[in-house]
């Protein structure tokens, strides 16, 4: 699809009256303080491009790559700009004139394939587990690697042996009467990365009357090919995963992250895939697309029973700016946790604030993400909170670094896994 007949890229630059709003909310505008880091610098850097005043260069993109694509501009812009959108196609603009076969490895070929990104995953376990990632880190090795790759490795610092599919089945019964049939989008975050996560959320589900299906044809929802200039594989992924789920009659198709209903969602379907024979099938399925605290809080409704022995814990919420910014599902997930008998919620400071994770941003911009992902250990820290609750396993995967980072003594957790541990402490409900 050409880039300047995107509706955004035709639509709405021009919508930018430069009022410096976006400048205000604009996380890494605020570490770096150069108007060029600015959404609104991003927007006429769009436009110039757009125009053939600046061409599709190297430079170009690594100046509109310093963006989380968070989307607190956008919703916080008073022209109604979709700034992360023009950032988006623009990126791929500029990629598909400067590929590389980096990218097209990890974003192609890789991170298309289930099977080789299961499979990568379970090397980088391997590593861990019999000490070849530190004989690497120690020798040196880890310096060979690109860009920020040395200093971000130690992200993943706990990769787990078992998958989210390892651990769940294709089709898991309601238990009891069934109410809904649900289809699971298991995103490869919560798969491969927190599969104690997937193994909760079906639990929950089933629990409370859903039948509940996990299609093993699921592919990568397309949000990290969008941010890296991946617009066309996004496009065939997203494709792919419409058809796969709307074989199948669901009443609802729920995600865990935040990240994946985001990029299922109704308003990035018509920014993805628009205008193309898929269109209408396509919204048919994102009229489906549910988060899940937003489901359990307003479609089942759950309470959960009373238990006098309940152990009583402080537990405080960061807002995934995919699912706070892009979808405004802030009150569900503190809902879901006041809920559970013995929590008790307490706020930080700037819960809504990103917190430099932001999928694969953490990776391409090392420093400044830790900029960022400070400010928010800060706030976080001096809730006193047991656990750190939060609805992304981009944003778990980025917290719990700085939980090590920090030396605080915190449990990173999605709020469905205090639900399924409560319900794991009931003696009458309790499951083997």
């Amino acid at each position: 699809m050409d880039f300047k007949k995107l509706p955004p890229v035709q639509e709405q630059i021009m919508k930018c009256v430069r009022c410096g709003k976006c400048r205000s909310v604009c996380p890494v505008f605020a570490e770096i303080g150069n108007e060029t880091a600015a959404p609104r610098g991003h927007v006429f850097m769009v436009q110039m491009l757009r125009d053939g005043k600046v061409e599709p260069d190297q430079d170009v993109y690594d100046h509109l790559a310093n963006c989380l694509m968070c989307e607190t501009c956008s919703v916080n812009c008073p022209s109604g700009i979709d700034i992360h959108q023009l950032n988006a196609a623009a990126r791929s603009y500029i990629y598909d004139h400067n590929p590389t076969v980096g990218k097209e490895l990890i974003f192609d070929t890789l991170w298309t394939n289930p099977a080789l990104l299961k499979t990568s995953t379970k090397f980088l376990w391997g590593a861990q587990k019999t000490g070849l990632q530190n004989l690497a880190r120690n020798l040196g090795l880890m310096k060979i690697l690109p860009g920020d790759l040395p200093k971000a490795e130690g992200i993943l610092s706990s990769i787990p042996l078992r998958s989210g599919r390892g651990r769940i089945k294709e089709v898991n019964p309601a238990q009891g009467d069934q109410l809904y049939r649900i289809g699971y989008f298991l995103g490869c975050g919560t798969d491969l990365l927190h599969p104690q996560v997937a193994k909760a959320t079906v639990e929950v589900l089933t629990r409370n009357g859903c039948e509940v299906i996990v299609p093993r044809e699921t592919r990568c929802c397309g949000l990290p090919h969008l941010a890296n200039g991946k617009m066309d594989t996004a496009r065939k992924l997203l494709a792919h995963n419409v058809k796969i789920f709307n074989e199948y009659d669901f009443d609802y198709i729920i995600t865990d992250c935040g990240s994946c209903s985001s990029a299922l969602s109704y308003h990035n379907i018509e920014f993805v895939l628009g205008g193309l024979k898929i269109e209408d099938q396509a919204f048919a399925f994102a009229d489906k697309v549910i988060d899940l605290t937003k489901f359990l809080v307003e479609v089942l409704d759950i309470h959960l029973p009373e238990n006098p022995q309940a152990e009583r814990c402080r537990v405080t919420y960061h807002d995934p700016c995919h699912l706070a910014n892009a979808q405004g599902i802030k009150t569900q997930p503190r809902e879901l946790l006041k809920r559970i008998p013995g929590v008790e919620l307490v706020e930080m400071a700037e819960a809504n604030r990103c917190c430099g994770g932001s999928g694969t941003f953490s990776v391409t911009h090392y420093d400044l993400s830790m900029k960022i992902l400070d400010h928010k250990m800060d706030n976080a820290m001096e809730t006193g909170a047991a656990y750190l609750a939060t609805c992304c396993p981009s944003c778990m995967m980025q917290l719990q670094y700085g939980v090590n980072r920090h030396k605080w003594n915190c449990q990173v957790v999605h709020p469905v896994e205090l639900v399924y541990d409560y319900y794991q402490s009931l003696p009458e409900l309790a499951k083997v």
